[in-house]
């Protein structure tokens, strides 16, 4: 793969390179937010993007950054959700293979989703370092490219083009929320404000359940953190040695939030309620930092609404015990 620079230059040289592979997702007002905050509150759709998540961005643009060796021998990914369904369908649309390692505990019809769009679906380990390992393992004796979900820069510049998107749509944005797990999206987005727009705050929103980047940031090394089950299953779990991402959250973020599993359901419930939009838990941390935040300082606020991929299962038990929101917690 070619070597890719986690540079400002990199987001915009990614921003030009998927033109007509990912969609540019709107940037719409989010009424039911602006009257509970007081801000002008937008909400940047990636949960159009294709596939469900702007995971589509960075898996897209690590398959263009493969040479065309690389490219047929395929790729390899470990993945129970949106970056194995993004890569699949990137690699597809490439004309490349695609081999996704799912953990035991992977639902039936996620296994079959991601295989509906042309990857091979290996089930190995119960937990995911174990099902990793293996994927890592199964890439370097074939001599295929491992393409991690967040760990890699190719992947993680390209999805900071949400922030060029953003950006470009409303320049006079002062504060964006959004959700945090291993850090690709949060910050591939902070790489192009630092040079865009260096006011602008970013706030990454996790889980209280699992808040491990920001946890790491704040002990100012990777750290094994504790984390538990969560809503927002697509940011739990801990942050990999040597991530490329950490430096990129330390250095380049403003602030950090946590929110508990009932905020998360009351966002997520919010969301459908008022406007109209079902959402992955991830997305909801991300709305539900957003209405507790007591330290905003923008008024003019984004919420990046991550994916749409929520499970019919999850949104039948949130609906069946709607929860009371909770303070963020900082």
């Amino acid at each position: 793969m070619a070597t890719v620079p986690l540079t400002a230059a990199a987001v915009r040289a990614a921003h030009q390179r998927l033109q007509g592979a990912v969609l540019e997702t709107p940037l719409v007002p989010s009424p039911w937010l602006s009257a509970a905050t007081g801000c002008d509150v937008r909400l940047k759709l990636e949960n159009l993007q294709h596939t469900g998540s702007f995971k589509f961005r960075g898996a897209c643009h690590a398959l263009h950054c493969l040479t065309p060796a690389e490219r047929q021998r395929g790729v390899v990914a470990a993945s129970s959700g949106n970056h194995g369904l993004a890569l699949a369908t990137a690699a597809r649309a490439l004309g490349t293979s695609a081999t996704v390692f799912v953990p035991e505990s992977t639902p039936v019809a996620k296994r079959e989703a991601i295989a509906r769009r042309g990857a091979t679906v290996e089930v190995h380990g119960a937990d995911c370092v174990v099902t990793e390992g293996r994927a890592r393992q199964h890439a370097a004796a074939h001599g295929q490219v491992y393409v991690s979900p967040y760990n890699d820069a190719a992947v993680v510049v390209g999805q900071g083009t949400v922030a060029v998107e953003l950006l470009a749509q409303w320049p006079e944005v002062e504060t964006v929320y959004v959700a945090l797990g291993g850090g690709g999206l949060l910050g591939g987005m902070a790489l192009w404000a630092a040079a865009a727009k260096p006011a602008l705050e970013l706030v990454g929103c996790s889980p209280l359940a699992s808040p491990a980047m920001a946890e790491c940031v704040r002990a100012g090394a990777i750290v094994d953190v504790p984390c538990g089950p969560t809503l927002s299953d697509s940011t739990a779990g801990g942050v990999e040695a040597a991530a490329v991402t950490f430096p990129l959250c330390r250095d380049l973020v403003q602030r950090y939030l946590e929110v508990d599993e009932a905020a998360i359901a009351a966002a997520l419930v919010g969301c459908l309620e008022h406007q109209h939009l079902l959402v992955e838990g991830a997305a909801a941390v991300a709305f539900a930092a957003c209405l507790a935040d007591r330290a905003r300082r923008g008024q003019r606020v984004a919420v990046v609404v991550c994916g749409g991929n929520l499970p019919l299962a999850t949104l039948r038990t949130v609906l069946a015990t709607p929860p009371s929101p909770n303070a963020a917690r900082r």
